[in-house]
């Protein structure tokens, strides 16, 4: 061992005494303990934060070396303050919180209102022998033969080793149009239930498993199965299928039962996918509970812009570390029926808990809402079987990438299947979540208002299926195609399938077809009962516009004239 010399001088020692630094002391800690997230700087690692939190008097519960985000356990008041000057954290913001029920609590789903539509009923099961690939209620799914889906068959039905994320509220692996293209070795639930909020209002209600986390071969909310159905239900010769219907489907939920998406579930989600090699992933969702998420809105406290700014900084890093892993990620571009390059005004956020919502005026410059609007996500804005832009579909030049099929009930103005759910997305549906919606009684019967609302039941355990239409409905059958093309244009070594997501995309855009603007290119939809700020103008050619994008996407053309683009 080297030693460190050290010369004394022979002058005499002069010693000055200096007053000790002020240290200022840290802010107490003090309250219930609840969880926070804190997100790291760039360029700083995971255990750093892990260090500071400890520092700080908290406890890490979760941890996300891809991106750098924790949840700790500490008390309300103190940490975030104690937080602040460490150089190792960009931002800290308190989590959602979890609360016990108290004896009359007010129940709160997300229920998405334009995906929770009701009306007229389904048309009659066909029963009659389908077509060689398609099943028997295709003939209900006008989105499949609005993309050539059906056609596309003749050239494949999709590779098994194409692997297809779900990130949503869950999937039924056990439904019988789900079971054959289920990867269960894969499938993980990155959540845990809530079953109160911290004002005791129900959210999730109560869990339905042992430790409040449901098996990942379980939807309690519905809509991660609907949206699954879509991408590649079996052809099977039973039930629907979806657009790949050869492709494997992996559960990656993200979201809660009641329909929320927080931060660290949905990162988890999405560097998962990256990690085990997943060739797509679906997110037909924004991330809770800012619609958008600004960096400095006058409207919102200072806790409330650092949520935001992190959620923002987190969701952009989990995409970014997901994509450069070869993951092509696909979003719903949303429901709110305005131009995304001109928000409206936002008077729903923060959706949790319920009742903290305030109106805010929404700077697009420095306002986002995750995932959609990362530039490495391909957006989808959603049509009805007339080809028309679906009334709720938001839409604009700024973030549009393409249309695809996403129901449009009040399409066809005039004519006899004007408000028929005919017009919407008809897909597989969890039983249990039929029966917690009232939908379907206890020994698995359609009620009155199951039927009312189009709900379909076919002679197998668990074979229910229900329309629902938005644009998460749309994003599925481009996530379909997607995967189509990876099959078909993507390189395969042993049981992994791979293509750059950059070339998928390009694929899926060059092979749509080109859609114009209507005319007139401002649609007004007062007549249809919608508010007049829902009122949309198109803009933009042929080639390019703010309703279709690149155009409505086609599953056969794709696989015909995509060669080229995937180069």
């Amino acid at each position: 061992m080297r030693k460190t010399i050290i010369a004394i001088s022979a002058l005499p020692l002069l010693v000055t005494l200096v007053a000790a630094p002020t240290v200022s002391a840290q802010p107490e800690l003090s309250g219930t303990p609840v969880e926070f997230n804190v997100l790291a700087k760039d360029g700083v690692s995971a255990a750093a934060v892990e260090q500071a939190v400890k520092a700080a008097g908290g406890t890490v519960v979760e941890r996300n070396d891809a991106v750098g985000l924790l949840t700790a356990k500490a008390p309300v008041n103190g940490f975030r303050e104690r937080l602040a000057g460490n150089g190792a954290v960009l931002s800290a913001a308190k989590v959602q919180s979890i609360g016990q029920a108290p004896d009359r609590a007010t129940k709160k789903r997300k229920a998405d209102a334009i995906e929770k539509d009701r009306g007229n009923g389904n048309k009659a099961q066909n029963k009659a022998k389908a077509p060689v690939g398609l099943d028997p209620l295709d003939e209900q799914l006008w989105g499949l033969k609005s993309i050539r889906a059906d056609l596309a068959r003749d050239k494949t039905i999709g590779d098994r080793r194409v692997k297809v994320g779900i990130l949503d509220t869950g999937v039924d692996g056990k439904h019988p149009d789900i079971a054959p293209n289920f990867d269960r070795g894969l499938s993980r639930n990155f959540t845990k239930d809530i079953p109160y909020d911290e004002l005791g209002q129900e959210v999730d209600g109560p869990c339905e498993f042992r430790g409040c986390v449901d098996p990942a071969d379980v939807d309690n909310g519905g809509h991660g199965t609907h949206v699954a159905g879509t991408v590649a239900a079996a052809a099977n010769g039973f039930g629907l299928s979806g657009v790949a219907p050869g492709v494997s489907i992996v559960n990656i939920r993200g979201g809660q039962d009641s329909g929320f998406f927080f931060l660290q579930p949905v990162v988890n989600a999405l560097t998962y996918a990256g990690d085990v090699g997943l060739d797509v992933v679906n997110m037909s969702f924004y991330v809770d509970p800012w619609l958008y998420n600004c960096d400095n809105n006058p409207a919102d406290t200072p806790e409330q812009r650092a949520q935001q700014r992190m959620i923002k900084a987190a969701v952009s890093r989990a995409l970014r570390y997901a994509h450069n892993k070869g993951v092509t990620l696909i979003s719903a571009y949303g429901n709110n029926a305005t131009d995304a390059g001109k928000p409206k005004p936002d008077t729903t956020s923060p959706d949790f808990p319920a009742g903290s919502e305030h109106p805010r005026t929404i700077d697009n410059a420095t306002c986002q809402s995750m995932p959609s609007e990362d530039p490495n996500v391909i957006n989808v804005s959603s049509y009805g079987p007339s080809g028309a832009k679906s009334d709720f579909s938001s839409y604009g030049l700024e973030q549009i990438s393409v249309s695809a099929p996403g129901g449009f009930r009040r399409d066809y103005f005039g004519t006899p299947w004007y408000n028929s759910l005919d017009n919407m997305i008809l897909s597989t549906y969890p039983q249990n979540a039929l029966v917690t919606e009232g939908f379907v009684d206890a020994a698995g019967t359609i009620t009155p208002e199951g039927v009312a609302a189009g709900v379909v039941k076919l002679d197998r355990p668990g074979a229910f299926y229900r329309p629902l239409q938005g644009t998460s409905m749309a994003a599925p059958h481009a996530t379909g195609v997607a995967a189509l093309i990876i099959g078909q244009f993507g390189k395969f070594r042993g049981g992994d399938a791979g293509l750059d997501p950059n070339k998928v995309k390009r694929v899926l855009e060059n092979t749509a077809t080109k859609t114009p603007c209507p005319t007139p290119r401002t649609v007004d939809y007062t007549h249809l009962n919608r508010p007049a700020d829902w009122t949309a103008t198109c803009e933009g050619d042929l080639n390019f516009n703010g309703f279709y994008g690149h155009g409505q996407i086609d599953a056969y053309q794709a696989l015909v004239a995509g060669a080229k683009f995937a180069k």
